[in-house]
C-alpha cells in the first residue's frame, strides 16, 4: 500500500515542541497565562494548548493571531492597515484576523512552514513567548 502524501512543513512533533517551549517561556518570564497555537501552511491547527488558568477566549485568539501571520507573511503585530480595511479582512475571515502582535511566522531555511500565535498577556509578550520558541527550534534543525 503507498504512504499516504503530507504537506511539506511541520510534523506534530515539531509543534509539540514549538507549543511547549513558547508556554515554558511565558511561565520563566511571569507572563500571565498563555494559550498557544501552532499552524500549518494551509492555516490549520496543529496543536493548541492554553496554560491552566487562561482565559478561554486566548485559545481562538492565538490561532487568529497565527493565521493572520500566515496569511499575511510576516508578524502580526507588524500589519499596518487602515482601521476600514482590517474590518473588511476580518469580515472576509469571519473574524479570523487580529493585526496585533502574537503571531509569527515559522521558516525553515528562508521557507515558510507554518506560524505560531500567543495571546494571554501582553501583546509584546505574547510575541516574545512565540518568537523565542521559533529561534530555539531554528537554531536546533
Amino acid at each position: 500500500m503507498p504512504e499516504t502524501p503530507r504537506l511539506p512543513g511541520l510534523t506534530l512533533a515539531d509543534a509539540d515542541q514549538l507549543v511547549s517551549t513558547a508556554l515554558a517561556v511565558g511561565r520563566e518570564r511571569g507572563f500571565p497565562p498563555l494559550a498557544v497555537a501552532v499552524v500549518d501552511v494551509t492555516g490549520e491547527v496543529i496543536v493548541l494548548r492554553r496554560a491552566d488558568g487562561g482565559m478561554p477566549a486566548t485559545s481562538r485568539i492565538a490561532v487568529a493571531k497565527a493565521r493572520t501571520a500566515l496569511r499575511m507573511l510576516q508578524p502580526s503585530g507588524e500589519i499596518a492597515l487602515p482601521g476600514e480595511i482590517v474590518d473588511t479582512i476580518q469580515h472576509l475571515y469571519g473574524g479570523d484576523f487580529v493585526p496585533r502582535a502574537g503571531g509569527v511566522l515559522v521558516t525553515d531555511g528562508g521557507v515558510i512552514v507554518g506560524a505560531a500565535g500567543a495571546s494571554g498577556a501582553h501583546g509584546s509578550e505574547d510575541e516574545e513567548a512565540v518568537r523565542t520558541a521559533v529561534e530555539r527550534w531554528q537554531a536546533q534543525s
